[in-house]
């Protein structure tokens, strides 16, 4: 990466174990697409009404050559399990992403031409 990691807490105390997992899975990112230029992860515990369950967000933005890719997953009541769904999401991007600068997505075929019928 050219530029570190930035890990921003929003409503909920900076966690150096939070801080720490995020950082392991930033950098296996870097295997699916490696020339990442940035990334920025967002841990947000937005203000519920009272009668409902802490619900984490968690935005990544991670800029390639030629493209930001952002995720944005939100409302989940484990901060790991939202923080999984957001990386996996961000994996199949940047796979995806590679797949198109490799010339490798799929041509759909054009619709089969059918002969006039005979009469």
């Amino acid at each position: 990466m050219n530029t570190p990691l930035q890990i921003t807490f929003r409503g909920i105390e900076q966690s150096d174990a939070i801080e720490a997992h995020i950082r392991e899975k930033a950098k296996k990112l870097e295997t699916f697409f490696s020339p990442i230029i940035s990334c920025r992860v967002v841990v947000e515990l937005p203000h519920q009404h009272k009668h409902q369950g802490k619900a984490f967000n968690v935005r990544i933005d991670i800029g390639v050559p030629g493209r930001e890719i952002v995720i944005n997953r939100d409302q989940h009541e484990d901060v790991y399990v939202a923080l999984r769904d957001a990386f996996d999401a961000a994996k199949r991007e940047l796979e995806d992403y590679a797949r198109k600068l490799r010339g490798e997505t799929k041509n759909h075929a054009a619709p089969l031409k059918t002969a006039p019928a005979e009469e």
